[in-house]
């Protein structure tokens, strides 16, 4: 069969997408690809809930995609990416979740990025009927927390133009705001899909006076604290969520691809705007979380996107959180 091609106008870059992937080069790579891969099937609405302290919080899958990682990873030569997917018996394209997350503390219902809404074609955008399903309605949502503007975290703001959480402020870091909608950047980088996404999505609550955007690191809610990672975006940002002495950490694209930047983590994607300080934003990162025990949450890890992290020598290895099911 031949290859054929798949491009989603995204903050991510998804790329060829081969219906008859071969591997001639690896004997490791090989095996994964003679294991069957299941046939893709429609799935519920994703969600895991579980709580931290007194808050309940709820991963939210958007979707998953298949994501072409050769063209999207910098700083490996091919044949080591594939050898590091056929060592978890995955391959190019690699099947990528969208997460989001959702913060219930009683009083206010916080939710940590929104999804691509309808700007992935095909993809993403399941956002809404996974909220449905854990039992809240978008006019509930009082505040969201974007870890950055690219379009899998900020299309599923709006839709049609108009807001899709009327009662929320969004919280944002203002060099992503100073950057993804100010036109005059398309002559300094910026992809004009990236403006015109922005402008469509975040827009919205701009005109509304819906838009609290912060600078450095600071508490912008009650036990909320926004820590700014520049590097991927401009404005990207972690989230620092604390309750009752626990604490979860909101990672946003700090990594994208778990079986190679784990491994690498010097690797960086072809969306990160400032490619030398996305990488040491992950070094440092990495290495203060690693052996802490500290909770993270991550928005392209399979979902729930739940985990530590561990040293693993000179690299890291990421332990997915234990299932729960049970009061």
């Amino acid at each position: 069969m031949k290859p054929h091609t798949l491009l989603l106008a995204a903050g991510l870059l998804f790329a060829a997408i081969p219906t008859g992937h071969a591997a001639d080069t690896a004997t490791a790579q090989n095996a994964a690809q003679a294991i069957p891969q299941p046939a893709a099937q429609p799935s519920e609405a994703g969600l895991y809930r579980f709580t931290v302290g007194d808050l309940r919080i709820t991963a939210l899958s958007d979707g998953t995609l298949p994501l072409g990682i050769k063209p999207l990873v910098k700083g490996l030569p091919p044949d080591r990416i594939d050898a590091l997917l056929a060592e978890r018996f995955e391959r190019d394209p690699l099947e990528t979740s969208i997460n989001a997350f959702l913060i219930d503390t009683g009083s206010r219902v916080l939710l940590v990025d929104t999804g691509a809404g309808q700007l992935f074609g095909p993809y993403g955008g399941r956002l809404p009927l996974s909220l449905a399903a854990a039992g809240y309605r978008p006019d509930q949502v009082t505040d969201i927390l974007l870890t950055h503007i690219h379009t899998d975290h900020s299309g599923g703001l709006a839709l049609d133009g108009r807001m899709v959480f009327a009662n929320a402020t969004v919280h944002v870091g203002q060099p992503d705001l100073d950057f993804f909608l100010n036109r005059d950047n398309v002559a300094k980088g910026l992809q004009p899909r990236h403006y015109e996404e922005a402008v469509a999505t975040v827009g919205p609550y701009l005109k509304a006076g819906k838009v609290k955007p912060f600078t450095g690191k600071a508490e912008i809610l009650a036990g909320v604290t926004a820590i700014p990672t520049p590097g991927h975006t401009p404005g990207h940002a972690f989230y620092r969520v604390t309750s009752r002495g626990e604490t979860i950490e909101f990672w946003g694209d700090i990594i994208h691809v778990g079986p190679v930047q784990f491994r690498h983590p010097d690797a960086t994607v072809a969306f990160d705007i400032d490619q030398d300080a996305a990488r040491a934003q992950r070094r440092d990162r990495f290495a203060e979380e690693a052996d802490s025990g500290q909770l993270t949450a991550a928005a392209h890890l399979s979902f729930p996107g739940l985990g530590r992290l561990r040293r693993d020598g000179d690299a890291y290895r990421w332990v997915p959180v234990e299932y729960r099911n049970r009061q």
